[in-house]
């Protein structure tokens, strides 16, 4: 079919279009979460660690709000873990929507290093983390998620998402774990390739039946001085 706009003979490049029965996912990252102190570890949920936003994440929820609250959304997906349902609580009350809880998409199991402990070995250079990042591999930590059923976890809760909202947007306030697992499986990357999407950040997948496409990685432009903001985690 022509473009409305070409003459004969001439040929624009094209843009992308959604394909008919796609699903629209908007993966956004929880804003960020109190710190781990030491002698203090998170409270758990079902064996993960469940801080709370801190203050910088909380206002950060009010940005992804500005940010999506004027794009048609057509659900809110959260986890089992309360910082996405915090995160979540701007945007879906400007929205009218009541954020669905999705428990496939928590974060990936730490196994021993959870309740704030990942974050320490991490920061103090402990060999496990440096093997973790080397190999790219969550369950080089003893106890934690197998990387196999890690991945099957989050593919299978993308494509649950994707097959109940065939032809609409969906905002799935998720983990940092979570999104780079979700776009290695739409890219075909290596694991921890897109390990590092900063807090509050947007990433755009667009699902089919047979294909992934990445439209988006880590957009932050909500979160610089352009956007005011006024939207605040209800009292």
């Amino acid at each position: 079919m022509e473009h409305e706009s070409e003459k004969p003979g001439e040929y624009r490049q094209g843009r992308f279009r959604t394909p008919p029965g796609a699903a629209e996912i908007l993966l956004v990252r929880h804003g960020e979460s109190e710190p781990a102190r030491t002698g203090r570890p998170f409270p758990l949920v079902d064996g993960q660690g469940d801080p709370a936003l801190a203050p910088e994440g909380r206002e950060q929820a009010g940005r992804v709000a500005l940010r999506l609250g004027a794009e048609p959304i057509d659900a809110i997906y959260v986890s089992t873990l309360r910082r996405t349902s915090q995160t979540a609580a701007p945007l879906a009350a400007r929205l009218g929507l009541t954020p669905v809880v999705e428990p496939a998409l928590r974060e990936v199991h730490l196994g021993e290093w959870e309740g704030g402990l990942f974050r320490r070995m991490v920061a103090e250079g402990h060999p496990v983390a440096r093997q973790l990042s080397e190999e790219e591999r969550w369950d080089v930590i003893p106890g934690a998620e197998p990387a196999a059923a890690f991945s099957e976890r989050v593919r299978g809760a993308l494509e649950k998402l994707a097959a109940a909202h065939p032809d609409q947007r969906v905002v799935v306030v998720t983990h940092g774990g979570v999104i780079a697992e979700a776009l290695a499986a739409a890219t075909g990357s290596r694991p921890f390739a897109f390990l590092g999407a900063d807090n509050a950040s947007v990433s755009h997948l667009v699902l089919t039946g047979t294909r992934w496409v990445l439209r988006r990685f880590n957009d932050t432009a909500h979160l610089t001085g352009a956007f005011t903001t006024t939207a605040a985690l209800p009292t």
